[in-house]
């Protein structure tokens, strides 16, 4: 195969997944108008379902336009030399691999995101403001941006350059060093993210004493549930919209409610939300999640193992001297259809389990209270109740409201 035979082979995966994108987001987007299901006929009044539409509507062109620029951009950059012009510039400043690495996706990532901020920007103070979600200021907007910057630079950065110092070290055989301690990473990462990351962004307080915290405490007592940390996050800082997800395992396993799910919900409906974040634990999810995350990064190491080090792989993006760094951005490209169809298969698992957390709920608490509250949340998000079922394969990691609802009350 020539570098220009591969150069092709990556516009083409890029050009097709574009192209898949697009036609599915065309068909769930000729479904907005859809009648409502009868089951769900008390979600929305026609105000607000007429709400909903214009939502999805101004979303999904806001959505083609951007996805459109970045393509366009993305395919100006692989015909134009952009890697190549970017590996030169940061080989000025350095020799070592380690730093070049670092100063090469340093300049490609923070450039594309300074260049993306004017359609996050329009997104939040705008079509979010325009609907009522966004509760984000301006200065918490660009704060968000530089911490995630730094959290890139140190976690992002300290890891890379130690996966660039196994290849170089041991060859190979880097990808067993590199999947070791990306396991490690991740683990330690399930087990205090909350604790650790969580607070650089939001407040966390522990539920107060009340009717809820004694609500959530007996049921948890009920179905033998060791649940000590039950922390409220203001979710509101930034939006409208509310949440609940459970996090960490063993001694640090935590409920995590936002307060806007406290304020739109009744408390028999915010139990039965968390009687389905138990059901997650209780099923063993979390570790099924953990260990399927673990097994695909090992299997993408190990394959990308036995190509980053091929000269083609730079050669095809014009880049003359061949790097773990340029192998590593024709792989992605090259192995985008096989994280496509992992996805698919992730997304497939993710909606079994909401169907299993829902069925616990409905077994050890009630199922009426859970439909409720997720009427709530589909109403307050303005959420597609008629979506495509080929964009819901593709892209949900939840059923659908109906299915859902389906699923409950039978």
């Amino acid at each position: 195969m020539t570098p220009e035979t591969l150069f092709y082979i990556i516009i083409g995966i890029l050009t097709v997944s574009f192209i898949i994108d697009q036609i599915l987001d065309a068909l769930n987007a000729k479904h907005f108008g859809d009648p409502i299901p009868s089951e769900l006929s008390d979600v929305y009044d026609e105000e607000a379902y007429h709400k909903s539409q214009s939502y999805k509507k101004e979303r999904y062109k806001f959505g083609v336009i951007t996805a459109t620029i970045t393509f366009l951009g993305t395919l100006a950059f692989f015909f134009f030399d952009g890697f190549a012009f970017v590996d030169n510039l940061a080989r000025t400043l350095s020799d070592n691999a380690i730093i070049v690495g670092l100063v090469f996706f340093g300049i490609i990532l923070f450039a594309g995101d300074i260049l993306m901020l004017p359609f996050s920007y329009y997104s939040t103070f705008v079509i979010e403001e325009k609907y009522g979600f966004n509760k984000t200021t301006i200065a918490t907007f660009f704060m968000d941006k530089v911490k995630g910057w730094l959290m890139l630079a140190m976690i992002g950065g300290s890891l890379f350059a130690l996966i660039i110092w196994f290849y170089q070290t041991v060859g190979t055989d880097f990808w067993w060093y590199a999947w070791g301690m990306v396991t490690v990473f991740v683990v330690f990462m399930n087990l205090y993210y909350a604790r650790l990351i969580v607070p650089l962004f939001n407040k966390q307080s522990p539920l107060e004493e009340g009717s809820l915290r004694s609500k959530i405490e007996a049921y948890a007592q009920q179905v033998g549930f060791t649940l000590d940390k039950i922390f409220v996050i203001d979710g509101s800082k930034r939006s409208t919209k509310a949440n609940a997800y459970f996090s960490g395992f063993g001694r640090e396993k935590r409920i995590t409610l936002y307060d806007t799910l406290i304020d739109d919900l009744e408390e028999e409906e915010i139990v039965a939300v968390l009687a389905h974040e138990v059901g997650h634990y209780k099923r063993n999810h979390i570790i099924v999640n953990l260990l399927a995350s673990i097994i695909t990064t090992g299997f993408t190491f190990w394959l990308l193992s036995l190509f980053v080090g091929n000269p083609l792989l730079s050669e095809a993006l014009n880049v003359s001297q061949p790097s773990f760094h340029i192998g590593l951005i024709a792989f992605g490209v090259l192995y985008s259809p096989i994280s496509e169809i992992t996805g698919l298969v992730m997304n497939y698992l993710s909606r079994k389990f909401e169907y299993q957390a829902d069925d616990y709920a409905k077994n050890t608490y009630a199922a009426a209270p859970l439909v409720a509250g997720l009427k709530k949340l589909s109403k307050n998000n303005l959420s597609n109740l008629t979506p495509h079922p080929a964009y819901v394969f593709a892209h949900y990691s939840h059923p659908p409201l109906l299915k859902r609802y389906r699923n409950l009350v039978r």
